[in-house]
């Protein structure tokens, strides 16, 4: 097995607690100066790992979603005249929008549209097909 250049457990916790701070796995690797692909190796190899990254990126959805809150329940900015600044309203929606796509992807039971293709249990998806004969006239 090759010997790694990197202190796993170090770089793996300081890694975990940007994560936790709010940047993404693959920013907290670049800060802690380590490849994605080799810290997501480690995930892969490492049971214990696995579970701390899960509860990490667990923690960043929800860090996701409490900010998007934030900046939602912002009163609109306020012009030097005392206007709504329209720009800063519509940049506020980007971010708002930027941050429910993203959760929509990152977590879709969760937090993705709900559209309902099929039937649960409780309520079976039924097909039928009808077919009526008509006697031709004649």
């Amino acid at each position: 097995m090759k010997k790694s250049k990197y202190n796993k457990e170090e770089v793996f916790d300081k890694v975990i607690q940007r994560m936790r701070e709010g940047l993404s796995c693959f920013k907290a690797c670049e800060a802690e100066g380590v490849p994605n692909s080799t810290f997501m190796r480690w995930v892969d190899e490492d049971k214990n790992m696995a579970e701390r990254y899960a509860r990490a990126r667990h923690d960043l959805i929800e860090r996701i979603a409490a900010d998007t809150m934030l900046i939602a329940d912002q009163p609109p900015p306020l012009t030097p005249d005392g206007k709504v600044d329209n720009g800063a309203v519509q940049a506020m929606r980007l971010q708002v929008d930027t941050r429910k796509w993203l959760l929509s992807k990152l977590a879709p039971k969760r937090y993705g549209e709900r559209v309902a293709l099929a039937a649960d249990e409780e309520s079976p998806l039924q097909v039928g097909i009808n077919v009526n004969f008509v006697k031709p006239n004649g």
